[in-house]
């Protein structure tokens, strides 16, 4: 593409139809897979932003500065009009998804009435994804809905890239637009640093989530700058015939202007795009671009919604859903249903096996939030399958014949035990005991016959539940003292053949 006069071309736009976005492969191969640049490491920069924000008015002096950059008139004459990529005064946007030009320049619009929050999202992801500087183009401030926006679109983007130790994203450049507050911090680089350095400082004293969104972007990008531009005049923003002339635009913002080009594209402040910590060519990119763009074509990211901490407690509760739903199917096969009791200590160790699958799977899901903010739901997700065993416990020692018969069994114990302890303490003449004795035999016995009503009727369940724990309290205390129990069992039985034979003798 060598022309007199350079010009964007549409790389990715919105289907009308159904708003996917689509990649003109032929279009961005004819720039990028030209004999001479096409093995060459290349330099992306990228403006991003809401729309009517003067992000292609920017971009036009970017290519004069590119064109001239060894002149020191390179900024062009008063009488030169802007040419390049297509802008206009008005409400009305218009650019759409993402232009580029041969420089390695690229513009996206954002956040316009006919862009849903996907649109901008994705928009916005893959040029962050793309670039090496991206510049996010802003109006007056850095206001905290510009970080929230900021923070779910870098999520969204990294998301779709493979995981890495290094900050996924390069540099980032906040170009705060028509900065109005110079006797606060001054216009250009250095005031810039000073105003984001406090604007993204963390407080103990924030909410968590305000510490989030900055800890978030921080973690995102290896280099975080800020410049503040002043406003270009009135005759910029109130004359429709305005077509970029420099006699119609305020000195300090030439100034300034004349600042911000050489940081961004001076050669000794070129940033060479990477991914994954390595340097790319341009034909690498082609390849990224046709792998990103399939990415977002079809259904595997979540679909962001207006704020990222909704998107990610969403994100993670499904996730969470599917790893339970795995697991309870899982444990259906081995022990629910029909299927037959199953030793305790084999089931545990199939519940391990599960578990472990679960949380596999649960970690496998793409996810946003980042790692600290998905563990919380992953110990959510093992406390609720702990609990889940808990259950699946239970209705298998349900299927227990014993288990089954244990309220019985035990009340039928109680019961003979306190007969004979009746029979020995009243042959021996302790009359009060052998009474106690013979009222817990007859509360025995009212409880077994209540317990059988219970079971057979279906009424007064909750008096059949009491039942059963007291028995099972009971069950557990002989079981931890079984020794004790086995001390006790001898001398009543020993009691009881003596009152046997006594009886036989006096027979």
């Amino acid at each position: 593409m060598r022309s007199s006069e350079p010009g964007p071309v549409q790389i990715v736009r919105a289907n009308e139809s159904d708003g996917i976005f689509q990649l003109d492969v032929a279009a961005l191969e004819k720039i990028l897979l030209q004999d001479h640049v096409k093995d060459m490491n290349l330099v992306v920069v990228s403006v991003a932003g809401a729309f009517r924000k003067g992000k292609s008015f920017l971009l036009d002096f970017m290519l004069r500065y590119m064109y001239n950059q060894h002149s020191d008139t390179w900024i062009g004459g008063d009488h030169e009009p802007l040419i390049g990529f297509k802008w206009r005064g008005g409400c009305e946007r218009e650019t759409t998804g993402i232009q580029v030009v041969n420089f390695s320049t690229l513009t996206c619009g954002a956040f316009d009435s006919q862009s849903t929050i996907k649109d901008s999202a994705t928009v916005f992801a893959l040029s962050t994804m793309t670039s090496s500087v991206q510049v996010y183009n802003l109006s007056h401030n850095i206001q905290e809905d510009d970080l929230q926006h900021l923070q779910l679109f870098t999520e969204y983007g990294r998301l779709a890239m493979e995981e890495t130790e290094s900050k996924p994203f390069q540099s980032l450049m906040f170009l705060i637009r028509d900065w109005s507050s110079p006797y606060e911090y001054d216009y250009g680089l250095k005031g810039g640093q000073a105003f984001l350095q406090k604007r993204l400082q963390v407080k103990n004293c924030q909410h968590e989530e305000l510490q989030n969104v900055r800890k978030h972007i921080d973690s995102c990008f290896s280099k975080i700058s800020c410049f503040l531009l002043p406003h270009p005049g009135l005759k910029v923003a109130t004359n429709p015939k305005f077509d970029g002339r420099l006699k119609d635009i305020e000195d300090d913002f030439k100034t300034q202007l004349a600042e911000l080009m050489p940081v961004l594209l001076a050669p000794d402040q070129l940033v060479e795009k990477q991914i994954g910590g390595s340097k790319i060519t341009c034909k690498d990119l082609v390849e990224y671009f046709k792998a990103y763009i399939k990415i977002y074509e079809g259904d595997e990211l979540p679909h962001p919604k207006s704020m990222l901490r909704a998107t990610a407690e969403a994100n993670n509760l499904t996730a969470v859903a599917g790893a339970k739903d795995l697991y309870g199917k899982s444990m259906e096969k081995v022990c629910g249903g029909d299927r037959p009791y199953m030793a305790p200590a084999d089931l545990e160790r199939y519940h391990e096996a599960f578990c472990q699958d679960s949380v596999t799977f649960f970690r496998s899901v793409k996810k946003m939030g980042g790692e600290e903010f998905c563990q919380r739901y992953q110990d959510q997700l093992e406390l609720e399958l702990k609990e889940a065993y808990t259950n699946f416990s239970k209705h298998n020692e349900g299927k227990n014949i014993f288990y089954a018969a244990r309220t019985p069994a035990t009340l039928f114990v109680v019961m003979f035990f306190t007969y004979v302890l009746s029979g020995v303490t009243g042959f021996i003449g302790l009359s009060v005991f052998a009474a106690l004795a013979n009222l817990v035999l007859g509360v025995a016995l009212l409880l077994l016959c209540i317990w059988a009503y219970v079971k057979y009727s279906g009424e007064f369940r909750e008096a059949g539940m009491l039942i059963d724990q007291l028995a099972e309290a009971l069950w557990e205390q002989v079981s931890d003292q079984s020794e004790s129990w086995a001390e006790c069992v001898f001398p009543f039985m020993l009691l009881l053949s003596i009152n046997g034979f006594l009886w036989d003798y006096e027979a």
